[in-house]
């Protein structure tokens, strides 16, 4: 698979990622995909042009589809903020992958937002990039400012 010819960003996440200058959701399912974090001040550190190219990465749930993310990640940091990422153990089955329930963390986050949860059915058809996003906005138990944005582009709330 080759690159998109453009950034990978959801209409919520135009405005909320400022041009970049946040992590936006397709480079944050690499980093978890692939195992790698970096901070925030990191990802600034590197040039405009090397965030948009990480963002143009295919999201594909498969790390050996696309290979070479985490070796222009490395390169690009080492470049640019003189470190490496940190490595940890991806999930083996994150909860964002199973079609058969929606994960409590998008339930409270729902109730959070007063909004409906996702059905099982809706959850179910949702493609993968999307149940991943909403699981990861809703990692935290505070209300999330992307969250009903983010449901309402899904076609999950009005």
């Amino acid at each position: 698979m080759g690159l998109n010819e453009a950034p990978l960003l959801f209409d919520f996440e135009v405005e909320s990622s400022e041009n970049l200058t946040f992590i936006p959701m397709c480079v944050r399912f690499n980093l978890d995909r692939f195992g790698l974090r970096i901070s925030l001040s990191q990802w600034q550190m590197l040039p405009h042009e090397d965030r948009a190219l990480l963002a143009r990465f295919p999201i594909e749930d498969d790390a050996a589809i696309e290979p070479n993310f985490d070796h222009a990640l490395f390169e690009m940091m080492r470049t640019h903020a003189n470190v490496e990422p940190e490595w940890f153990t991806p999930e083996d089955a994150p909860a964002w992958r199973d079609t058969g329930a929606v994960p409590a963390g998008v339930v409270h986050q729902a109730n959070v937002a007063q909004l409906a949860a996702p059905s099982a059915e809706q959850w179910s058809r949702l493609e993968p990039f999307k149940r991943y996003v909403l699981t990861k906005l809703s990692r935290k138990p505070e209300g999330n400012h992307d969250f009903v944005p983010a449901m309402k582009e899904f076609g999950l709330a009005r």
